[in-house]
């Protein structure tokens, strides 16, 4: 097959609404920062469109192209990767293309004809059911004494679900032959904290001990009340700082949410320094980048206070997640919950594998930094634990 016909023949699929789901990868250049992208069909405000998810090292980026503009889109995807793996309503396609795009296809019949699921226009499947009375989403609120979802709750609920998925996600990092230790600093109302007990331990029967970490003594102590009167046994709430804890020598989970400017990157310090296995830290108020940040070669950019505080806010938080890998975990930012709701939206996600960095990677690190004329407080609490570079 030529390379044309093919082209013509999956964009076809794809305009004929036959597409379930696709993966694009093996990139043809190793240093493209694009490592797959995945596409799926959605709907939204009555509109069909592809739905384009970019997979970088350590970020995913989302892009929702209409149909007229597919074919060109995919056009220039195939110049940069040589794999389609694709499932469609009747047929299941792999395409393969060489170096000098000869054409290898191989299409197999399936058995029984699939539908897409348009997320956008379908009830969405939640780890937690919208359905389901769930004792604690009633005592928090967000939920009817029948379990219902309360109106002015359903952006509160789909963060729950989102955030339940990080930790589904994270559940293979997590050991299995001991009690799991689990802190989440700057807990506040605990919504997520009560989703991340419910669900490791009611829902997945894991054995774990989880410590909600707070300043404001009258929400903590009605969060222990709540604690109590559902007889979550193993699960407390403290009235304490993140950088007075020093309760623990080991930790499996650290969880910090909105934690204040340096804050988060005292929590990330200590999550290290505990030896977690899993690390999820959504950071707030970010100040200290902002005012290091000196190159003239940024002025154009960075004379205007809000993109300087953006910027800053960005960059602080890339560097937090290298910093990471640098001490030997796996980082991802990613998308927590939509812009819309609040443009603190990024997470950062890092899993414990012992990886030791490169030589290129301490180097880009070092060139960055320089670049920005920056001192992270991060580098400075993991000084131990990066060595010298």
């Amino acid at each position: 097959m030529e390379y044309q016909e093919m082209h013509e023949q999956l964009t076809k699929l794809i305009h004929d609404k036959q597409l379930i789901s696709a993966t694009i990868s093996q990139p043809r250049a190793k240093s493209d920062e694009v490592k797959r992208v995945k596409l799926k069909p959605v709907e939204i405000k009555g509109d069909y469109y592809i739905q384009f998810e970019y997979q970088y090292e350590r970020v995913l980026k989302h892009e929702n192209i209409e149909l007229e503009f597919v074919s060109d889109k995919i056009n220039d995807l195939l110049q940069q990767f040589r794999q389609v793996q694709a499932d469609f309503q009747e047929e299941k396609v792999h395409i393969q293309l060489s170096k000098k795009f000869k054409v290898l296809w191989k299409s197999v019949r399936v058995t029984s004809k699939k539908v897409a699921d348009l997320s956008h226009n379908r009830k969405k499947n939640y780890l937690l059911d919208e359905d389901t009375a769930y004792p604690f989403l009633v005592r928090l609120g967000v939920q009817t004494p029948d379990g219902k979802v309360k109106k002015q709750k359903h952006d509160k609920f789909r963060q729950i679900n989102r955030f339940i998925e990080f930790i589904d996600d994270a559940l293979a990092y997590l050991p299995k032959d001991r009690p799991v230790r689990i802190l989440d600093f700057g807990s506040g109302k605990s919504y997520l904290t009560f989703a991340l007990y419910h669900y490791l331990r009611i829902e997945k029967g894991l054995d774990i001990r989880v410590t909600g970490l707070d300043l404001k003594k009258e929400v903590i102590e009605e969060c222990q009340q709540i604690a109590d009167d559902l007889q979550y046994d193993h699960l407390e709430f403290l009235v304490g700082d993140i950088k007075d804890y020093n309760e623990e020598t080991s930790v499996d989970m650290v969880v910090t949410l909105h934690a204040c400017d340096v804050a988060t990157d005292m929590a990330l310090a200590r999550a290290v320094k505990w030896g977690a296995k899993v690390i999820l830290s959504v950071p707030c108020c970010q100040h200290e980048l902002n005012t290091q940040l000196n190159n003239p070669t940024l002025d154009v950019m960075l004379q205007h206070g809000l993109v300087k505080e953006r910027f800053a806010a960005l960059a602080t938080d890339s560097i937090r997640a290298e910093l990471l890998k640098l001490v030997g975990y796996e980082a991802q930012l990613l998308e927590f919950i939509d812009m819309e709701n609040t443009p603190k939206n990024i997470l950062i996600r890092a899993y414990f594998t012992g990886k030791k960095p490169t030589s290129v990677e301490q180097s880009k690190y070092r060139e960055f930094i320089n670049f920005l004329h920056a001192k992270p407080f991060l580098e400075n609490e993991l000084k131990d634990y990066l060595g010298t570079f």
